[in-house]
């Protein structure tokens, strides 16, 4: 009922909050009522005005909520109202938005199923819990911001480098997925983030390379470039296939036998490994040799250079990147592709590193180990090649992250 006479203010007390009996509602002033149900239970109510419509918004029942909390609510919640907003549907949105801690044990959860590899799937939860649950795990994941990722990842960005390059990745895992389902919205606070953090000076240096999520614009960007088409096409095999620069500008056509779609690369030309080296071919990188033996005619390497009997300059691909402006290296992409394998397959570290053609550094897993996961190695490249270049039949899927796992 609509009370009569001069509104209220501040019309309530502490004290006769607790000695209200007759269920009704009273009236506090500036639209706080408190609201006393037959059974006994009191709770407090703000009637506003939300964009022209009168709406009651639930504050809390009267013994978690006191008269000053309700009376302070009230306030925040008029405040938004007379601003234009939606109190309501804010009220709604904050009490979903999980904390980092949270949104990080849902998404460990949901890829658990897809990770053959506990140890990985272990020490993926392990670090965060670690590294950043101390900082910001307690954090509504649409509050978190660049600072906070900072403050994680400063006390291990020099001791632990290898660490914290991981612990960076799976934060922006679980902030891109909070992206997703609605929880945040603008860029990932991640990018951008080492531009805040010293120089690992004392790190192993290594080749410059693109994060593995950039991949595929790169190579969108790399076709519609103008650097030659061999150039192109030798510089796609080469991310496609994984392999060294000069195991790419030196390839033979003997060395290719397109009926079983493999490249077998002789010892001769394997100085890290000391073996032959087989690699799968995906459908795209028979394409580029379908397009390359167009190009180059019979010629004895597969991209061959315009001195005749001669492959590519080792400046090719360099070349290719400062016309693209980019300041990147093509071995920088076998680092690409194992980041990608460990953070979005399920595949063991030894199909990668075999992938990779890295040599056994266990020297008893060495003696024993006569094959060379190639049935695996060939999934594990095709996955790649769509996730790296997704056909239009494909496009919306993500080819490797629907077939492999999704993490």
């Amino acid at each position: 009922m609509k009370q009569k006479g001069r509104h209220p203010d501040r019309a309530l007390t502490a004290l006769k909050v607790k000695a209200l009996k007759e269920p009704r509602r009273y009236a506090d002033g500036n639209g706080l009522y408190l609201v006393v149900e037959p059974s006994g239970a009191k709770r407090w109510v703000l009637r506003t005005m939300i964009r022209g419509r009168r709406r009651d918004i639930g504050l809390g029942g009267a013994q978690l909520v006191s008269l000053a909390d309700a009376r302070e609510k009230a306030i925040n919640l008029r405040r938004i109202a007379r601003a234009g907003g939606d109190p309501i549907a804010e009220k709604k949105a904050k009490a979903g938005v999980p904390t980092f801690a949270e949104a990080a044990r849902l998404v460990h959860a949901e890829h658990l199923p897809a990770w053959r590899n506990e140890k990985h799937a272990a020490q993926w939860i392990d670090t965060l819990e670690r590294f950043v649950f101390p900082t910001f795990g307690d954090r509504l994941v649409n509050q978190i911001d660049t600072p906070d990722v900072l403050r994680a990842l400063s006390p291990i960005w020099l001791t632990r480098p290898e660490t914290s390059r991981r612990v960076r990745q799976r934060i922006r895992t679980v902030l891109d997925w909070a992206k997703a389902a609605g929880f945040r919205f603008g860029d990932n606070p991640v990018e951008g983030v080492v531009k805040g953090l010293p120089k690992q000076l004392d790190r192993p240096k290594h080749h410059a390379a693109l994060p593995y999520e950039d991949v595929p614009a790169f190579v969108k960007k790399l076709r519609q470039c103008n650097a030659s088409e061999p150039a192109k096409l030798a510089f796609e095999f080469l991310i496609l296939t994984a392999t060294r620069t000069n195991e790419v500008l030196e390839a033979k056509w003997e060395e290719m036998d397109v009926r079983s779609a493999t490249w077998t690369i002789p010892i001769e030309r394997m100085n890290k490994s000391k073996r032959e080296h087989r690699v799968p071919l995906s459908p795209r990188c028979l394409e580029i040799l379908t397009r390359a033996r167009q190009l180059g005619g019979q010629r004895e390497f597969v991209f061959a250079g315009q001195s005749p009997g001669q492959p590519f300059s080792d400046m090719v691909f360099l070349e290719t990147l400062r016309r693209m402006n980019l300041n990147v290296t093509a071995h920088g992409f076998r680092s690409s592709f194992k980041d990608w394998a460990s953070e979005e397959t399920s595949f063991t570290e030894q199909v990668s590193e075999m992938a990779l053609a890295h040599a056994i550094k266990d020297k008893t897993d060495a003696a024993y180990r006569r094959g060379d996961l190639f049935v695996k190695r060939r999934q594990l490249m095709t996955a790649w090649a769509e996730f790296v270049s997704p056909q239009p039949s494909q496009k919306g899927k993500r080819g490797s992250k629907s077939k492999v796992k999704r993490k």
